[in-house]
């Protein structure tokens, strides 16, 4: 079998996937079984994989789903908890005080807010929170969504407290070879990792900038009353500055401090820096925008979820309205710094298994560091006695969010052991690589001659596959470590390629579409919306490589 018919059967899951939920409209839930079956049968009959490890693969994936619904379940607790509550409504408030303007409250919420969370929380976390907190302020579903996943991009390099970069990357390229390079380079593998880190910030940060302006113009132009790229473009200057408070900070914490920290601090200091300055009306547009009466919007913008708030009378003040907010990003950042005890505490408590059917394939779940559970489920029953909810009001939290979580739960319990079985085609009788290693290899060899323009799709291709910026690192960073000591050009900026890449296909990985869709009562527009955010991914990955394209060929910069 040719090498280039071995990539096309490689990449078949992939290309049905779009097609029938890109061209042909099925919904996750109807596209997701399909593609699942085709996989079955490709790893079986072409790759020869062993049914122990098509089981194991299959029972792995479904573990791993059922983590990720757990945080899609808590993100709806916590939703329902403020809408019955009447907190949401007093957010509202605040947010119109701060300005009535959406397009500056999207940037508010989904650039900074979100990539706040990213840091802390990261894995799906952010757009959790920020689709379903945009919807409930008055958005658009289909709108929250896409804005979210957009915008949730450029930390994902760094989120989860640089889990990444450290392990995605870490952990896949600390091999005895590598180590024996950097030594004779005269670098130590953490000052590598370091490095990688910072590159991947400085790439992030010319396109990072835009990202707010990018948000913007995508609102407006698919969700305005006029869809006019015009009305998101004068926005520019506000939409530029809130980029820059973003990125500075984030770039400046990558290189003197480290992965852990640039998806925090970034966003923390871009909030302290933009709040007063946009309520003192600073670059603020004089015209504010706001969508179209909700009778005008189509079926399609709509989910099932009413962004409507309780009737209740509660007098909530607007930081007791901000408190669950507060506690969840206070507690992810206390559970998730190594160097605290509560992060020990939290992984006491742990369910693993190894050694699944006779495979190398093993897993664990620590209840208490998913987000789902601790902190969302935590603060949404915390929630009940900070506001005084009745028991008809705290029924109807709970009986909400099981009633929205059923159809997501179907497309995920197909979506994860699909990606699995992909991931673990490696291990087969006919010593072949694994799918996605054998698109990688095929595009490497078509590529080669201008690589580093074309490596950001690589870490894309990885997370729209896997749903992780991580596990796409873990999957394809040797790969791109190798190709780049082949070509002779710098191992450190090809691999922040990578990861830079992988944290761009975030926009567009159908783990984080489905999840998020199901925060906001969305089904069956999942491939919508990957055809609307696959411009922004393009544009961000091509900026990112000809940029790095012209760094590596015409300035000869000499690092590793």
């Amino acid at each position: 079998m040719t090498n280039g018919l071995l990539a096309l059967l490689a990449s078949a899951p992939i290309i049905i996937l779009f097609i029938l939920m890109v061209w042909s409209r099925w919904p996750a839930v109807k596209a997701m079984p399909v593609a699942w079956l085709i996989t079955m049968a490709l790893v079986y009959f072409v790759w020869d994989v062993p049914l122990n490890w098509l089981l194991a693969s299959n029972v792995n994936g479904l573990f791993i789903a059922f983590q990720i619904l757990l945080i899609v379940f808590g993100a709806l607790a916590v939703l329902f908890m403020l809408r019955e509550s009447g907190a949401i409504e007093v957010i509202n408030r605040g947010f119109t005080r701060i300005s009535p303007d959406r397009r500056i409250q999207v940037i508010i919420i989904a650039w900074f807010f979100g990539g706040f969370i990213e840091g802390a929380a990261g894995f799906g976390t952010p757009a959790a929170l920020v689709a379903p907190l945009l919807l409930s302020l008055g958005f658009p579903a289909l709108a929250a969504v896409i804005v979210a996943l957009v915008a949730n991009s450029s930390p994902v390099s760094f989120g989860a407290v640089g889990t990444p970069t450290l392990l995605g990357i870490g952990a896949s390229l600390n091999t005895p070879e590598t180590v024996d390079a950097l030594n004779g380079a005269g670098l130590g593998y953490g000052e590598f990792i370091h490095n990688v880190g910072a590159w991947s910030a400085l790439i992030h940060s010319i396109p990072a900038m835009l990202i707010p302006l990018i948000v913007v113009v995508i609102m407006t132009r698919f969700f305005g009353e006029k869809k006019s790229f015009r009305e998101g473009f004068a926005v520019w200057p506000y939409a530029l500055f809130a980029g820059v408070c973003f990125v500075i900070p984030y770039l400046l914490s990558a290189w003197f401090l480290g992965p852990e920290f640039p998806s925090i601090i970034g966003p923390l200091v871009g909030l302290a820096i933009i709040i007063p300055l946009t309520r003192a009306g600073f670059l603020v547009p004089k015209t504010h925008w706001d969508f179209a009466e909700k009778e005008k919007w189509p079926v399609s913008w709509m989910g099932s979820i009413s962004p409507s708030t309780s009737d209740n009378e509660k007098n909530i003040s607007l930081f007791k309205a901000w408190i669950p907010y507060i506690l969840i990003g206070l507690l992810l950042i206390l559970s998730r710094i190594p160097s605290l005890p509560f992060s020990d505490w939290l992984n006491s408590l742990e369910i693993r298994f190894s050694g699944l059917f006779n495979t190398s394939v093993g897993n664990s779940f620590v209840p208490l560091k998913n987000p789902g559970l601790f902190p969302f489920i935590f603060v949404a029953l915390l929630g009940v006695v900070i506001f005084k909810m009745k028991k008809q009001e705290s029924c109807a939290v709970w009986k909400d969010t099981f009633d929205k979580i059923k159809i997501p739960a179907i497309a995920l319990f197909f979506a994860v052991p699909l990606v699995r079985l992909m991931m673990d085609s490696g291990n087969n009788l006919t010593e072949m690589d694994s799918m996605p290693l054998v698109m990688a290899g095929y595009l490497a060899g078509i590529f080669q001659g201008v690589w580093p323009a074309f490596a950001p799709f690589v870490g894309v291709l990885g997370t729209f596959i896997s749903g992780s910026n991580t596990v796409s690192n873990m999957l394809f960073s040797l790969f791109q470590y190798s190709l780049a000591e082949n070509l002779g050009i710098s191992r450190t900026i090809v691999v922040s390629l990578q990861n830079v890449g992988g944290a761009i296909g975030n926009m567009i990985c159908i783990h984080n579409i489905i999840a998020v869709c199901a925060t906001v009562g969305l089904t069956g527009i999942e491939g919508l919306i990957i055809k609307r955010n696959v411009i922004p991914v393009v544009i961000y990955a091509t900026i990112t490589g000809i940029i790095v394209f012209l760094i590596i060929y015409s300035t000869g910069v000499n690092v590793f």
